[in-house]
């Protein structure tokens, strides 16, 4: 049955306890002749249930088409992160670009990360790879985006009341070093997240968080001021 543009499952597929439910739904009550007439529904998710980690408007679609539908509404910001020594931080980044929509995660370095804190979601996430900074900033120039690398160093500017643009890459460093030098040296900006205690840096599945919500705070939230005309 449908609802709006949301396949709503009945509710007996939620099991049993209905005060603490399963993750996700089981197999769609009644068998194939009660099945949805929505071809972007999944027979074997249908037969067998769908346990995987997406909100319940996705249940039982097929991947494609659930990266189809993120595709008509994703925020124009891209999120990138160097990879030179295998950082275990970058499936916590890819599953946060998820959840706020980013346009995509590029990986800068090292072309295999650790997909383990993605649980799954890079599957709905565009992910790109680029061998060195240098292959970043010539695809970001040619997009025509600016790069803001996010580093606590000496002389960058507070992320706090910095107007991102809409259009954008937020660049993160490795784990434990931050960001290479050469992409300190060509970066539009280094912006910094205030800290308060002794810690000398948040690690940077946090600081992608941060720092992706800022965006989402000044251009997405419902009380973000509208974008320029020319925008």
């Amino acid at each position: 049955m449908r609802v709006g543009h949301v396949v709503e499952a009945p509710r007996e597929a939620w099991g049993e306890d209905l005060d603490r439910p399963e993750v996700g739904v089981g197999p769609w009550p009644g068998g194939p002749a009660a099945w949805p007439d929505d071809p972007r529904l999944d027979p074997d998710l249908l037969t067998h249930g769908d346990r995987r980690n997406v909100v319940d408007r996705y249940r039982y679609w097929t991947m494609a088409a659930v990266v189809a539908d993120l595709d008509t509404r994703r925020h124009p910001f891209h999120v990138a992160i160097e990879n030179w020594t295998h950082d275990m931080n970058i499936g916590s980044v890819v599953r946060t670009a998820n959840a706020f929509v980013a346009a995509e995660v590029h990986i800068v370095g090292r072309r295999r990360w650790n997909r383990r804190g993605a649980m799954v979601t890079d599957r709905y996430q565009h992910v790109r790879h680029h061998p060195d900074v240098d292959g970043l900033l010539s695809w970001a120039d040619g997009a025509g985006l600016p790069v803001l690398g996010i580093d606590n160093l000496p002389g960058s500017v507070p992320l706090e009341g910095y107007p991102l643009p809409r259009r954008c890459v937020l660049l993160f460093g490795q784990e434990s070093v931050g960001l290479s030098d050469a992409a300190r040296e060509r970066v539009r900006d280094v912006l910094h997240i205030a800290q308060f205690g002794s810690t000398r840096s948040i690690n940077a599945g946090a600081a992608t968080a941060i720092a992706m919500h800022a965006w989402i705070a000044q251009h997405s939230h419902p009380l973000a001021p509208p974008p320029p005309a020319d925008e």
